[in-house]
């Protein structure tokens, strides 16, 4: 049967809790495979696993639980091999590899910080700082709305300045965020927000973290800013020699 794997953590990590579950269902036992320095913690792989919420979450709990008790290295959820054999192999392959990453995200963990535009509030906030904008407004206005060409000149200002709004503002998130974190990790483009960043904080200085979070909304109340954490530092596993970038710690892993 196919090996799960929920992450790698070093040979001395403390014992599991009692019963815990992972994916499938009924959940799979989670247990523990050891390779000289390092363990990884596995379960038996339900066949036709797909990334549903119940499995989603019984992923990321086994993950906190595991965590909770000491540094990590996660993967990625749909990570499986061939069989428990394989997982060993790996570990003993890339074990330099593994126990360098654990020493260096010891007491780490990672924020994950989305921002969006209020689009009411950044209007606002284009029309104030841009004097041309103001000028073609109330000229518009004053004729009665404009013409089709005025409106379509003025909408086309004001797109232009909120992407540029858009960039600085992701920038600014960034500058903000930086010096309070050990480590960023910038997630990819999307249309769905103006920043997409990933943080690794010391643990212990989680508060000083989202203290700068806080100071950040209140600096820039245009800004929506989703935080998701604390998470095991996804985002900063590197990939091991001669593992391609994408792959999570050596393990193969199915499409999300």
């Amino acid at each position: 049967m196919s090996t799960y794997v929920y992450g790698i953590t070093a040979a001395s990590h403390p014992e599991l809790p009692e019963s815990l579950g992972g994916v499938g269902d009924p959940a799979r036992e989670v247990r523990v495979l050891t390779e000289g320095d390092l363990a990884a913690i596995v379960s038996d792989a339900p066949e036709g696993l797909k990334p549903k919420r119940r499995d989603l979450l019984a992923h990321q709990n086994v993950l906190s639980e595991v965590g909770a008790a000491g540094c990590v290295l996660p993967m990625r959820f749909g990570s499986v091999a061939p069989d428990d054999n394989t997982v060993t192999s790996v570990l003993a392959e890339r074990a330099d590899h593994y126990k360098e990453r654990l020493r260096t995200l010891d007491g780490k963990v990672e924020y994950n910080v989305k921002a969006t535009h209020d689009e009411e509030a950044v209007l606002h906030r284009v029309m104030s700082d841009n004097p041309e904008i103001r000028s073609v407004t109330e000229a518009n206005r004053q004729a009665g709305g404009g013409s089709y060409e005025d409106r379509l000149r003025l909408g086309e200002m004001v797109v232009a300045a909120v992407k540029a709004r858009e960039a600085e503002d992701a920038n600014e998130v960034r500058q903000a965020l930086e010096p309070v974190a050990e480590a960023i990790s910038v997630g990819p483009e999307s249309s769905g927000w103006l920043a997409n960043v990933s943080f690794m904080v010391e643990r212990d200085s989680a508060a000083s973290f989202l203290e700068a979070v806080d100071q950040l909304r209140k600096s820039h109340p245009h800004l929506d800013l989703r935080v998701n954490g604390p998470l095991p530092p996804y985002s900063f596993v590197e990939p091991g020699p001669g593992e391609p970038a994408g792959t999570t710690v050596g393990i193969d892993h199915a499409e999300e």
